[in-house]
């Protein structure tokens, strides 16, 4: 029953905490969009604000994917198989 004593005020005061909590962020316009983050995801990425330098480095130090051949199961990029005996 004591436990009773000290659960009682900790649980009042997590609780004044979150409506401060809520609070303080409606005041600070945390709930003021709530529909254009939603909506953003559909529009398409045309909006490029990289340069074209910009995209030229990027694919300079990209390395084109190896081939694999038809009957190899090693992923590409890994070391050869030794061959079984």
């Amino acid at each position: 029953m004591m436990i009773v004593l000290v659960l009682l005020p900790l649980t009042l005061v997590l609780v004044g905490i979150a409506v401060w909590a809520f609070f303080w962020a409606v005041g600070d316009g945390q709930f003021d969009d709530m529909d254009s983050p939603a909506y953003r995801i559909l529009l398409d990425d045309d909006d490029d604000w990289s340069t074209p330098a910009d995209q030229n480095k990027t694919t300079q130090h990209e390395h084109p994917p190896e081939k694999q051949s038809a009957g190899d199961d090693t992923p590409a990029g890994a070391p050869p198989r030794e061959p079984r005996q």
